[in-house]
């Protein structure tokens, strides 16, 4: 994430009954490492949830009952291992589509001996769509997703009214959604279309501060040393009886 986005040929994901949307990422050829491969190949088998269209049973995919936290592109899972680690009485459930993130994250629960994390490598509006009941979601952390900063590229930004009126159908109410981004453009689109959102309610009068459960990574202390903002958003679930239908997604 956060990097610059080469050209690329537009595509849309095609789900089985004929509709699309647009994707908020591209695949690209990008750099994997071999622990990162041997990783994948060692536990994923364990520590994955294929994707399938039929609704998740979390307890059974955990081995537990606990609360589920959602994380969309966790990139190389520092901040998911952290997290994780601080919260072990959570269940952490991360969606990527990249080799090199899932990899990294592999390497992760494997050094840390993380319990409370499982990944589904998939497309997050399917598995959202698809695989997520209405009201489970006890949170759901987005940081630092793809600013597709040039102009004619911000249909692809995740952060849209049609997503987030999904998303927000999945959680349960009183449920969390997390948000952080360092691009301010972004971060406006998102405070606008979240505070759009009849079925969330914003914790802050604008943007949150960051919480203590989020730890700086690598790549955001460097960005706050060269002097660059990082804005957070925290909404909550307000009660069904605010909440409208969730939007198809085009």
């Amino acid at each position: 994430m956060n990097s610059s986005n080469p050209p690329f040929s537009p595509t849309t994901a095609q789900d089985p009954s004929g509709s699309t949307h647009i994707r908020s990422f591209v695949h690209r050829r990008a750099h994997i490492t071999p622990g990162q491969e041997q990783a994948i190949a060692q536990w994923l088998p364990q520590w994955s949830i294929p994707y399938r269209n039929e609704l998740l049973d979390p307890a059974q995919a955990f081995g537990r009952m606990a609360s589920t936290i959602l994380e969309i592109g966790f990139g190389m899972g520092e901040t998911t291992q952290q997290i994780a680690q601080a919260r072990p009485s959570d269940n952490f459930l991360g969606v990527e589509v990249f080799n090199a993130g899932v990899g990294a994250l592999l390497k992760r629960i494997h050094e840390h001996d993380l319990h409370n994390v499982r990944i589904i490598q998939h497309d997050a509006v399917e598995v959202l769509r698809d695989m997520i009941a209405p009201g489970t979601l006890a949170g759901v952390h987005i940081y630092f997703p793809d600013p597709w900063p040039k102009k004619r590229h911000h249909k692809r930004r995740l952060i849209q009214p049609a997503f987030i009126a999904l998303l927000a159908s999945r959680m349960a109410e009183g449920a969390y959604l997390h948000c952080a981004t360092d691009w301010e453009h972004y971060a406006l689109q998102m405070l606008d279309v979240l505070s759009g959102a009849s079925e969330l309610q914003n914790t802050c009068d604008g943007f949150a501060p960051r919480p203590d459960y989020r730890p700086l990574t690598k790549f955001e202390n460097r960005g706050l040393r060269l002097g660059h903002g990082v804005w957070d958003l925290i909404f909550t679930r307000r009660a069904s009886a605010h909440a409208a239908p969730p939007l198809e997604i085009a």
